[in-house]
């Protein structure tokens, strides 16, 4: 029998999730595990994932690369690549366990990297763009490898599953940051493939992302000019190079960057004091194309802290809560309390209103 409308609870797409201890304690992967799980519904086995700030104390220094191969070649090309870049102060597979659900799954490995210096001196860039135009050419030009983690003492790990799987495949437990996201999958319009999942990210910026950008096309098109490469086939890809371009290349503020992706309509600008009107004009004609429209509610990665920020219209749930040093985010409020019952604060942020938590003893400007 066909369930009518009311019978049958229809999920409002993605789940994402995120937590930081602004005293830079760090803790267990398994709280964003017990997190995401309360959303189960909310995502559909075809991809799931995790990012993890601080994890790595012992290579802090070097960028950590994590990488997919789908067959050893790949595998002996990439590490030639490697090689002839950088030095390379330790490489492992990246240890998981048999989990039923996380089926073929390719080779993963990781590096603990920092550019060679006679490299780096003729590239004639900084050490941040050597080494995402590197990241850029083994995704583009290496058939069959992926470099899906690229930060200093972070790491990304994602699989097609769902996020709880994926987080007892990657043994989250044993890992130890003061800072997590996390975020369970329910593509619509792109494949579901182990590159596809969540977050996405380039050096130390990191995406997770409950929604459908419309205008796509047009943030790619513009984002592509500027040495990016776009090809795993989701739209949450493109939102993680605006980032990165706005905040490490054009030096914009967090605040700013939100004011970028999240225009004000212009009738609301007009409403605004004439500081703010000024500001929020010239954003808006210095990236036109780099406003995302369509409906969404992301959670931005970044060394030393986490930034929440809504579509202008506030077209997917998201929700904020504070108790002591910690702070947390995510699609539902369940989400939250199953990892912290006693809130001191919970809200919801208005659409385009940026939340930004940092860690105390220094982060990222606001």
């Amino acid at each position: 029998m066909l369930k009518r409308e009311g019978d049958i609870r229809i999920p409002a797409g993605c789940a994402i999730s995120g937590v930081i201890d602004r005293s830079g304690k760090r803790m267990s992967g398994k709280c964003m595990i017990d997190s995401i799980s309360t959303m189960h519904d909310r995502s559909n086995g075809l991809g799931g994932g995790f990012a993890g700030y601080g994890i790595y104390p012992d290579f802090k220094d070097f960028y950590a690369l994590h990488l997919f191969y789908d067959n050893t070649a790949a595998q002996h090309e990439t590490e030639e690549f490697l090689k002839r870049h950088f030095e390379i102060a330790y490489c492992s597979a990246i240890q998981t366990r048999k989990v039923a659900s996380i089926k073929d799954e390719p080779v993963i490995f990781r590096y603990f990297v920092s550019p060679l210096p006679r490299k780096l001196e003729s590239s004639q860039f900084d050490e941040e763009e050597y080494v995402a135009r590197c990241v850029f050419r083994v995704n583009v030009e290496i058939t069959g490898a992926y470099v899906f983690s690229s930060g200093k003492n972070m790491g990304i790990f994602k699989a097609v599953g769902f996020p709880e799987d994926v987080g007892r495949f990657y043994k989250l437990e044993e890992y130890e940051g003061y800072a997590w996201t996390c975020h369970g999958r329910y593509p619509t319009n792109t494949p579901g493939w182990w590159g596809g999942a969540h977050p996405f990210g380039l050096l130390d910026y990191s995406v997770v992302h409950n929604g459908e950008i419309s205008s796509y096309d047009a943030n790619r098109r513009y984002i592509e000019m500027f040495g990016y490469k776009c090809t795993l086939k989701t739209d949450t890809e493109v939102i993680t190079y605006i980032f990165d371009y706005l905040l490490r290349k054009r030096k914009l503020t967090l605040q700013e960057a939100a004011k970028v992706v999240a225009a004000s309509f212009w009738a609301t600008i007009d409403t605004k004091s004439e500081e703010e009107r000024e500001q929020e004009v010239l954003l808006r004609r210095m990236f036109p194309s780099l406003l995302i429209t369509g409906p969404f509610s992301i959670i931005l990665g970044f060394e030393g802290g986490l930034m929440a920020l809504n579509d202008r219209l506030k077209l997917r749930s998201m929700v904020c809560g504070e108790k002591g040093d910690k702070a947390y985010i995510a699609s539902e409020e369940c989400a939250i309390r199953v990892i912290e019952p006693e809130l001191d604060k919970i809200y919801s942020p208005a659409g385009g209103e940026a939340v930004v938590y940092t860690l105390k003893n220094g982060g990222r400007r606001e």
